[in-house]
């Protein structure tokens, strides 16, 4: 179709030029509302009302699962759907029920299809909510909320026409407390706010000592309770946009909710292959305080899939950086613990000609636009066995790979599962010579553990979609990966390759390096953990990259040393006449002789010493 068409089309549904212009920028949006128009028109014939456009406008922009927009449609040019508020209750139905075929009575209930509201019902029940107010609407008059009127009528007749009951409650309002007098219509003195709530970062002002005023963010913990509202609950995991469902999705989740009784999981992955930052300090508090928030469990699990470059004192350093932070893992698991499983899946994937071997170099897939793979095609017996060769040992380093048949977001076209290594693992010994990547580790390691919110920053978004593809062609229980904003410092280096570097060439002497921002070189320095929460709680939940300047740090400390009463370290007493009684000339104080004279306690003993 034509744009001049495709715009006489929009706008002939009672949109905009400037809005018919705007959706047709937008290729997806076009399509669907191409297609909700061409059919109600066949129905009702070319000339469509605004209110009909309207609801077909907002089907195509707000249904997530094109296959239902026919179904919607048709309930829409029969004049069974008529208000948005229908319309809102039909795309939640769909929404909730993925599965076809969908239980059309079930649906037209949901949706109020049928329902008929008479004015006289509209009347009794705007009635009787003002009557439950009528003493403080006699005492507040107009300045009473109306809308507290609005939403209890509605609320008890929930398809009724929103218009007709402000109509109904402007009316009863004005029979009760008569028009308008000048008092009425003077304005409510406005409260001024002390203070301004920053960009993604709450606060509220508090007093301290002299006379200075203060902030005190919100906890991370409070926040992410908010941040619960945009997460699906534990089952419902198809409501998330992008979600994929198939077939066997539904059964899954029963499954999943049966192991795990509805409650919510999460994790916290590190590589081993160094010490925690600062950046990770908000992984942490975004997982475990999430879980925590929700009354959850979250797991430690290392990423243990790189040999070379895992050693035993990061797995401790990591563990003890978790709990100096203040949190428990619900269990401390390994990715190495499934290399069975990921083994036996990777030969079903496989035998689903979704994986295969192939021996292009690593320096010919780089990059996001390489060549085709010359043995994508291979036969699915061929890469079975030479992927058990690959497991014997047969190949070399870098001459076999296990990849799996898709395109990711950013472009990738088959990410590796698997390649060789002759690197013995410090748990699993010799015993394997092929290791799982990230892309075929992560997802399936979170569908074993039945994680429900797989949380991890922004730079993981463009593996999403493989993350759901993988665990839709094995056919087992799909999490939802969800991304947060990570937090980065500026005026420093809090890169883990870039320390690794400044420790190896001696630039700085370890890890705890008082210079460095790593967890263990600002528990060196001093930090007590509540501040590094703190710290993360100013930068907030955001979606977007969170920048922060060390030199804020100090003030988080500030901070956490309020919210400490008693303080957590001893005080200490200074000796402010320090005199030696053996050198008069370095100084001396008299010490006044009375009846009672006071000596430290820690020198007076009833029982002297054996």
């Amino acid at each position: 179709m034509a744009a001049e068409e495709a715009l006489g089309l929009f706008t002939g549904i009672g949109l905009s030029e400037a809005k018919a212009r705007e959706t047709l920028r937008n290729g997806a949006l076009s399509a669907l509302l191409r297609r909700a128009v061409l059919q109600a028109r066949s129905a009702l014939g070319p000339a469509l009302d605004k209110a009909t456009g309207t609801l077909l406008y907002n089907a195509a922009s707000r249904l997530r699962d094109p296959k239902h927009l026919g179904f919607l449609v048709g309930y829409i040019v029969r004049r069974e759907i008529l208000t948005d508020l229908q319309l809102s209750a039909a795309l939640e139905y769909v929404r909730s029920h993925p599965l076809e075929p969908l239980d059309v009575a079930d649906f037209e209930r949901a949706c109020g299809v049928g329902v008929c509201v008479t004015p006289e019902q509209i009347e009794e029940a705007v009635e009787a909510v003002i009557g439950e107010h009528r003493a403080e609407l006699l005492a507040e008059r107009y300045r009473f909320n109306m809308g507290l009127l609005m939403g209890e009528a509605r609320s008890r007749l929930r398809w009724a026409d929103g218009k007709t009951i402000k109509n109904e409650v402007d009316l009863q309002v004005l029979h009760l407390l008569g028009p308008k007098t000048e008092a009425d219509l003077e304005k409510k003195p406005k409260v001024r706010r002390k203070g301004r709530l920053g960009t993604g970062m709450k606060q509220k002002a508090t007093v301290v000592e002299n006379g200075e005023v203060g902030t005190e963010t919100r906890s991370l913990l409070e926040q992410l309770r908010g941040e619960a509202l945009k997460f699906h609950k534990p089952g419902e995991n198809y409501k998330t946009e992008g979600y994929v469902v198939t077939p066997n999705t539904m059964a899954l989740l029963k499954q999943h909710l049966a192991i795990t009784g509805g409650q919510v999981r999460t994790r916290f992955p590190p590589e081993p292959n160094g010490i925690l930052h600062i950046g990770h300090a908000k992984a942490i508090n975004f997982n475990f305080g999430y879980a925590k928030a929700n009354g959850g469990v979250c797991f430690l699990r290392y990423d243990d899939t790189n040999p070379e470059k895992e050693e035993e004192k990061y797995f401790t350093a990591i563990r003890e950086m978790v709990e100096w932070l203040g949190y428990q893992p619900y269990a401390v698991t390994h990715a190495s613990d499934y290399f069975d499983q990921l083994y036996t899946w990777a030969l079903e994937l496989i035998r689903r000609g979704q994986a295969y071997v192939c021996h292009q170099k690593v320096e010919e897939i780089k990059g996001h636009n390489p060549p085709p793979s010359p043995w994508r095609d291979r036969p699915v017996e061929e890469s079975l066995l030479l992927f058990e060769d690959m497991r014997k040992g047969k190949f070399g380093e870098g001459e076999a790979t296990l990849r799996m048949k898709l395109v990711m977001e950013d472009g990738k076209m088959d990410p590796v599962a698997y390649r060789v290594k002759f690197t013995p693992h410090h748990r699993t010994g010799d015993k394997w010579c092929i290791y799982p990547t990230y892309d075929y580790t992560h997802c399936l390691c979170d569908s074993i553990e039945h994680i429900t919110h797989s949380l991890c920053t922004k730079e993981f978004q463009a593996r999403r979609s493989s993350y759901f593809w993988l665990c839709n062609a094995l056919d087992v229980y799909c999490p939802v990966q969800w991304e947060y904003g990570r937090l980065n410092l500026l005026y420093t280096v809090v890169s883990k390759r870039k320390i690794i570097r400044l420790v190896e060439t001696g630039a700085v002497r370890d890890w705890d390096d008082p210079r460095l921002f790593t967890l263990t070189a600002l528990r060196r320095r001093g930090f007590p953990p509540e501040a590094i929460n703190n710290f993360c709680a100013r930068v907030g939940a955001r979606d977007g990259m969170g920048w922060g300047r060390w030199m804020c740090l100090p003030a988080s400390v500030v901070t956490a040393g309020r919210q400490h009463s008693p303080p957590p370290s001893p005080q200490a007493l200074e000796v402010l006449v320090p005199n030696f009684p053996a050198d008069e000339s370095r100084g001396f104080h008299k010490v006044p002789f009375q009846t009672t004279i006071y000596i430290e306690e820690t020198d007076f003993r009833e029982v002297s010493r054996p």
